[in-house]
């Protein structure tokens, strides 16, 4: 049977799709072996992956940050700010809200590329683990390093997806006392490049670990996301 015009693009179209679609379960796929991909292949890849579920979680966590400073600032529902003190480990209102507040998404992506090699790693693939979060609970989804401390086994916290990760990476920073001049100094500033100064204690590089931020922000110019 001759297809007409209308049709052949149709049926162009239908094919493109489904196309477009395998390559992306492919690459998203945790399980499988990654194909060698091109330096802009895996960033492509990468972007792909990580900026969507950044994109959603920092949304949702502005929604609840402004929400709840309109209930401080008019002294209702104090219940519902006291359990979020509990859960955030916060003191005064002062603290929930430094706590609740989402830093800048290019720091967040900056931090993916950087803990997940491009969203290429082995805790990645296997765990959704983006962030390279320890996991020091054994009752919770984790999986082991493949190196080990001395005789000690390292284990990472295993996510249900890409999103429960990012979602689980702002709460570590959000609760953690090591971040405590990192949540001061966003309440002042939105500014990534003064910000990743404080994530010093993030890694065992030190302050190198927030110059190497800093490159991978303005060589990639994640900084066009916030």
């Amino acid at each position: 049977m001759k297809l007409n015009s209308f049709q052949s693009k149709i049926l162009i179209a239908l094919i493109s799709v489904l196309l477009i679609s395998t390559i992306i379960y492919f690459y998203s796929s945790k399980d499988a072996e990654l194909p060698k991909m091109t330096v802009q292949e895996k960033k492509a890849r990468f972007k792909e992956l990580i900026v969507p579920a950044v994109n959603d979680v920092y949304a949702e966590l502005m929604i609840q940050y402004k929400e709840i400073s309109e209930l401080i600032k008019s002294s209702s529902d104090p219940d519902k700010i006291e359990q979020l003190k509990a859960e955030y480990k916060a003191v005064t209102d002062k603290e929930l809200l430094m706590a609740l507040k989402p830093h800048p998404k290019s720091i967040a992506i900056a931090q993916a590329a950087m803990e997940s090699s491009w969203a290429t790693s082995r805790f990645f693939r296997e765990a959704y683990n983006i962030f390279g979060v320890w996991s020091f609970d054994e009752d919770e989804p984790r999986i082991a390093a493949l190196q080990k401390r001395g005789n000690k086994t390292i284990w990472v916290k295993k996510y249900s997806s890409i999103k429960a990760s990012v979602k689980d990476y702002y709460r570590t920073l959000a609760r953690g006392v090591a971040f405590k001049e990192f949540r001061e100094l966003k309440m002042q500033t939105d500014d990534p490049f003064s910000l990743v100064k404080k994530l010093d204690r993030y890694s065992e590089k030190g302050a190198e670990y927030g110059e190497e931020l800093t490159s991978i922000i303005k060589f990639n110019k994640f900084d066009l996301y916030d």
